[in-house]
């Protein structure tokens, strides 16, 4: 990529970002699901990795998607509506949660069928916790989605909380992890809600889908 066309791409997701965004539904079961047309874009990861804060950070809106740091409180499917260009839905977080296992399992279930199931959905956006890199959990949803064939792009999160040398080894041991995995997209972007660090470049491989 020239550093013209660079500047393009980058400039494509400021401006998909810099329009409408707005909440659509929550989705507690699948018969709730809106109408399939508009392609989507989920967010996974496990509880408190900060997808909310991301989404956050993407669209400029501070409380578009609500932030906790109670892990578990997203429960429901969280579709958000960029026009009638895309859709970003919200998945509950999986891992630990403060939550009654039956609870836990419904919606363990539901983000799962939604996964396997949706024509529209055209990447998952996978958050890592850039402290920790690549736990058992992330690898167990990784091999369901390789086996679904739904397409899905590791990012970092809070990557200003390590330094940057961390980071980028992080960044390399990742690519290292993922190489072999068919539905893996190749690049991993590291990211902070805090700094703004790596959200242009999030936004541009998004709006490359819409």
């Amino acid at each position: 990529m020239t550093p013209e066309e660079y500047a393009d791409w980058i400039e494509a997701g400021r401006l998909l970002f810099a329009g409408p965004v707005d909440f659509e539904r929550g989705v507690p079961s699948m018969e709730f699901l809106p109408d399939e047309g508009t392609p989507e874009v989920a967010f996974a990861g496990r509880s408190n990795v900060g997808k909310s804060s991301l989404i956050n950070a993407l669209t400029g809106r501070n409380k578009l998607a609500r932030a906790s740091t109670e892990p578990g409180r997203t429960r429901e499917l969280n579709f958000f509506r960029m026009g009638e260009r895309l859709r970003l839905v919200d998945l509950p977080g999986y891992g630990y949660a403060k939550a009654p296992k039956a609870e836990i399992g419904r919606w363990t279930a539901l983000t799962r069928d939604y996964l396997r199931g949706r024509s529209t959905l055209k990447r998952v956006v996978l958050l890592i916790d850039g402290r920790h890199g690549l736990k058992p959990d992330d690898k167990d949803v990784m091999d369901a989605l390789d086996k679904a064939a739904v397409t899905y792009q590791l990012v970092l999160t809070k990557a200003d909380k390590v330094k940057p040398t961390e980071i980028e080894a992080l960044v390399a041991a990742t690519k290292d992890a993922i190489a072999k995995r068919p539905a893996a997209h190749p690049e991993i972007v590291a990211t902070s809600s805090e700094t703004g660090l790596g959200i242009d470049v999030l936004r541009a491989e998004i709006a490359a889908l819409a």
